[in-house]
Formats: structure tokens, C-alpha cells, sequence
């Protein structure tokens, strides 16, 4: 349940609706409405624009990692030694279901709040959502038998999505579709002006009220592992302390710390092809907003699914192997995903012609794509499901919490390296198919440094 109530603001916010709106239609549209590219052909300033509308969720993403990097271990540890957890949750919880709803205010045009504001909010939100993430793991070892947290924690992950699938139907279904099509209502429910892009500023409010009404079911069942009373202030000392002395002896823990160095490359490549494959799809092959819905839909039922996949591969084939095959497969695909253009398929081998003349998806390199995105979608849900099975299995007993905060920083401390290898090969080489191509490096290195992971005898699965 704190999946189904938590992740939908990550899908809808950082990844399909809000960042691509905020990217493309506040900073880039008010870029080339400023004047500042009027001397530009129109394709170069476009062009710009969308570089500098990039940019700027990179930077958005580069300081939540760097809060986060820098205070969330220190969190983590002071979770294993402190008094509950679920008053934690509760104000991190808070915070994102605020700033999500704060959202609402984000207009083109200098209008409702300016970008610095909207910059600050994601940010809060973001440290909010990795801190909730921290706390969150710091109780799932008490969630459930040792050989079941693997499924445990696979469905949560499926469950999140299953979620954000329901509300990008309802978002669809209530304003995307009256709007272009005058069904399945005449007009956009609730007065929702589609040219004011209210139909997706709403998914902001959305997120928070859905991330509120539905914790409180986790909040009254949840066990919380956390000691009654306990002192937060001696928990934070004796927490930091022992975070720099797990620094200090990190030598002792080395299985541990290469799967850690082996998922801040890994995870990272993964964010950047799920946060910049809308970007890139959108612009690529020209989908619209309807088609970005749509594949918004899929990806989040197909991840539904891959939370569950991971789960049972785990107990099948053993946590490292499992997320071998998840790297591996995400990696043929996206390597499949960039053969396609809107001319042809497999780098130019299949011609691409028109399938029907529907309202979206209407050729074979726009349904091609889309399958394939089925595969990214399932292995990188389960990869999340098994990597946090795979820290479960390594981090010394009592002390998964501290673990799971050096496990935040695997995820956070190069989160701008993916967006930013992109930038950079986009324009070297002016082809958005090699900038995406660039994100291949990191699941290289991730890939090859997870190889070298001796996995323990304990635990509750060994590879």
C-alpha cells in the first residue's frame, strides 16, 4: 500500500507528464517566446530550446542528488537506532504530497509560480521521495518471512505502477479524449481547459491527494520496527558516526560496496533511459500528447507486471543472475528502440510504412517501439525489485537502514551522469539517436562491475 499511494507522483511528476510539460512548454516555450532565438531558423531554435528545457531538469535532478547523497546514509543509520519510523514517513510523505499538489501553480508564460520556485519544489519533493524510500526499506526486512521479501518487496514495486496506470486512464479517459474526440464525454470533465494545460498541471493535486488518502492504510497496519521512545538526537550522533566508520572500513564489506558502486552506474543509465525515452520519443518520432498518454500506460502496466517478475526470478534463478538478466535484456532493447526511425526499422534494414489510420501509434515503427518499451518497462521495475533484494541479502544483519542510506547514494550521487552523457553526445555528434546511445556506457560499467559480486552462502537467496 505505500507503493500504490508513493510512487504515482514519481511516474506522473519526474518521469511522463510533469517533467517533459515543464521542459517543453514553460522553459523552452518561454525561451522562444522571449525573442531571445528570433534570429535562429526555426528548427535550430526549437532545437535550443529543447536543450535548454533538458537542462534544466538536469540541473533539478543534480542538486536533489547532491541533498540527498550527502544527508541520506546519515538518515539511514540513524533509522536503525532510533524510536519509530512511521513519524519519519509521515513528514516526508507530507512534504511530497505538498509540493506535488503546489504544482498546479506551474504556468507558461511567467504566469502562477516563477521557474525557481518550480525548480525548488522538485527538488524538495525529490529529497522528500528519497528519504520516504530510505525509511520505507529501513522496515521491509520486518514486513514479511525472510524467503517472501523478495515478493514482498516485487509487488509493492508492481503495485506503485498498477496505480499510476489507473490515473493516466482517468486522465485520458476525463480529459485527453473529450477534448479531441468529444468522447467518452462531450467536454473535458470539471472544466478542465486542455489549452491551459490544466489536464496535466492537475497531476500534481492528483499525486498528493492520492499519496495521502492512501497511506493511512499503511499507516494504521505497517509494522514499524522502530524502539519506543528512543533518543533521535543520540540515534543521529551514534548514526553518523557509524556511517563514517562503515566509510572507514568499507574494505570489510567489499561484496557489498561493488554492488553499490555497480548500481550507481547501472540505476543511473536505467533513470536516464526511462526519464529522457519520453523526451526522446516525443521529439524523435513526433508522438503527441495522446501517444505519450498512451505509452505512459503501457510502460506503467508492463512495470506492474515486471514487479512481479522480479520477485519470482529472484527465488528462481538467484538475485544476481536476476539482475543480470535485467540489465542485459534492457540493454538489447533499448538497443532495438534506437534501430527505429520514422523511416525505417533495424538501422535501416525494414522500411516503415502505415499500418491504419487510427488516433495514435498509426505506423510499424510507432507500434514496434511501443512493444519494445513493454520490455524496458518490465525489466527495469523488476531490476528495482531486485537490487534492493540483492542490498537485503548483503548488508550485515541489524543494520540494513544505514545500508540502504549508502544504497540512496548509489542512486543519487551521479544521477545527472545519464542526462548529462546525452547533452553532450547529442551535440558533439548533432544526432539524438547517438546522445541516447551514450546511456549504453553506464550499463557497460555497471554490468561488468556487477559480475565481480561474490554473493554470500546466508541469506535468503544466493547466486
Amino acid at each position: 500500500m505505500f507503493e500504490w499511494a508513493r510512487n504515482p507522483y514519481y511516474i506522473l511528476i519526474v518521469i511522463y507528464v510533469f517533467a517533459p510539460y515543464f521542459a517543453r512548454d514553460i522553459i523552452g516555450a518561454d525561451l522562444l517566446a522571449s525573442g531571445a532565438l528570433s534570429d535562429l531558423d526555426p528548427d535550430t531554435a526549437l532545437a535550443i530550446a529543447n536543450a535548454q528545457g533538458q537542462a534544466t531538469i538536469a540541473s533539478v535532478t543534480k542538486w536533489a542528488g547532491i541533498i540527498a547523497a550527502l544527508t541520506a546514509p546519515f538518515l539511514g543509520a540513524a533509522l536503525d537506532r532510533g524510536g519509530r519510523l512511521k513519524p519519519v514517513l509521515a513528514v516526508a510523505l507530507t512534504t511530497i504530497a505538498v509540493s506535488s499538489s503546489l504544482l498546479w501553480f506551474a504556468m507558461p508564460g511567467g504566469q502562477g509560480l516563477p521557474i525557481p520556485g518550480i525548480m525548488a519544489l522538485l527538488v524538495i519533493a525529490y529529497v522528500a521521495f528519497t528519504y520516504s524510500e530510505v525509511t520505507h526499506n529501513a522496515m521491509l526486512s520486518v514486513s514479511g518471512r525472510p524467503d517472501r521479501l523478495s515478493m514482498i518487496s516485487g509487488l509493492g514495486l508492481g503495485l506503485g505502477n498498477l496505480a499510476a496506470t489507473l490515473i493516466f486512464i482517468a486522465l485520458v479517459l476525463l480529459f485527453v479524449l473529450p477534448a479531441l474526440t468529444g468522447w467518452p464525454f462531450a467536454a473535458p470533465l470539471f472544466g478542465i481547459d486542455i489549452g491551459e494545460f490544466e489536464h496535466i498541471r492537475l497531476a500534481g493535486p492528483i499525486c498528493g491527494v492520492w499519496l495521502l488518502g492512501f497511506s493511512i492504510y499503511f499507516f494504521r497496519h505497517a509494522k514499524d520496527p522502530g524502539v519506543p521512545g528512543a533518543s533521535w538526537r543520540k540515534a543521529l550522533v551514534e548514526g553518523a558516526r557509524s556511517v563514517l566508520r562503515t566509510l572507514r572500513e568499507a574494505a570489510k564489506y567489499r561484496e557489498l560496496m561493488k554492488f553499490l558502486v555497480a548500481r550507481m552506474f547501472y540505476a543511473d543509465a536505467m533513470a536516464a533511459l526511462l526519464a529522457l525515452g519520453a523526451v526522446y520519443v516525443a521529439l524523435f518520432l513526433g508522438w503527441g500528447f495522446l501517444e505519450m498518454l498512451c505509452y505512459a500506460i503501457f510502460a506503467s502496466a508492463c512495470a506492474f507486471a515486471g514487479g512481479l517478475f522480479g520477485g519470482w526470478l529472484d527465488t528462481r534463478i538467484g538475485v544476481k543472475r536476476a539482475l543480470v538478466v535485467e540489465i542485459v535484456a534492457m540493454m538489447i532493447a533499448m538497443t532495438a528502440q534506437l534501430s527505429i526511425t520514422r523511416d525505417s526499422l533495424g538501422f535501416g534494414l525494414i522500411e516503415n510504412y502505415t499500418v491504419w489510420d487510427g488516433l495514435a501509434f498509426q505506423t510499424l515503427s510507432d507500434i514496434v517501439y511501443l512493444s519494445l518499451i513493454s520490455v524496458v518497462a518490465i525489466a527495469a521495475t523488476a531490476s528495482l525489485s531486485s537490487s534492493r533484494s540483492m542490498l537485503v541479502t548483503l548488508a550485515p544483519p541489524g543494520r540494513s537502514g544505514e545500508f540502504f542510506g549508502l544504497y540512496a547514494i548509489a542512486g543519487t550521487i551521479t544521477v545527472w551522469m545519464g542526462p548529462l552523457l546525452v547533452q553532450y553526445f547529442t551535440l558533439w555528434f548533432t544526432d539524438q539517436r547517438i546522445g541516447m546511445a551514450s546511456i549504453v556506457i553506464l550499463f557497460l560499467i555497471g554490468l561488468t562491475t556487477l559480475l565481480f559480486v561474490r554473493m554470500p552462502e546466508r541469506g535468503i537467496r544466493t547466486a
